[in-house]
């Protein structure tokens, strides 16, 4: 078998991860993205380059500020640890938050472009019958807005499983704890043991490949002329 059992550990954790962040992220990122769409608050720049900053920030920099922030002097670490929750860094509930951070513009700006993309006269047509702004929300834009559920669910997915340097700065390099396909790879190729790492990061490949062929086939297409 070409697997070891740490390796087939690090693809169930890495797999659970993923599912998990998908999960979150598009129960979490829905509201602020319906919210980019349709405000015109003054908010609505800089929220946006909040969201957007783990496109350009190197992962280890979220990593290290999320180490610092999480950490047992940090605010949100003392807050944790008030709470009896202890520390939330080299934990798999860490992996999430760092995880959910990272991962964010690949949920939102799916999400945004599609409810942008719905235009006023669906919702409009939906109140003139009489439908309240949530049921408009569920029975109309939600339906309407699938297209953007799915490329940011495949786009997540994909994007967690691909974590490194959140990864190894917020959860370090446990067993069956915090050790993903990534830094398993990494710690192949440390101890010189390419077909090991060959193994995993050749089904990465294939894995990526497979995530542009559904989003290709996955995508509405434009009505011929």
């Amino acid at each position: 078998m070409p697997f070891s059992g740490e390796d087939l550990a690090a693809i169930a954790l890495t797999l659970k991860l993923a599912s998990v962040t998908t999960a979150l992220l598009l129960v979490l990122c829905t509201p602020l993205a319906w919210w980019l769409a349709h405000t015109r608050s003054r908010w609505r720049g800089p929220v946006g380059a909040v969201v957007a900053l783990p496109l350009v920030l190197p992962p280890t920099v979220i990593g290290f500020y999320l180490l610092v922030t999480l950490g047992p002097h940090g605010p949100l670490g003392q807050l944790t640890q008030a709470l009896g929750l202890g520390t939330l860094p080299f934990t798999f509930p860490g992996l999430v938050v760092g995880s959910l951070i990272y991962s964010m513009p690949f949920a939102v700006q799916p999400l945004q472009r599609a409810f942008e993309a719905l235009g006023a006269h669906p919702l409009e047509a939906a109140a003139t019958l009489g439908a309240g702004p949530l049921d408009r929300f569920f029975s109309v834009a939600l339906p309407l807005a699938r297209p953007g559920f799915i490329t940011a669910a495949v786009l997540s997915f994909a994007h967690t499983v691909g974590e490194f340097g959140v990864v190894l700065m917020l959860g370090g390099n446990i067993p069956g704890v915090t050790r993903v396909v990534s830094v398993q790879i990494y710690d192949h190729v440390e101890a010189l043991e390419y077909t090991q790492a060959h193994w995993l990061a050749g089904g990465m490949v294939v894995f990526s490949f497979l995530v542009l062929l559904a989003l290709h086939w996955l995508q509405p297409r434009e009505p011929r002329a």
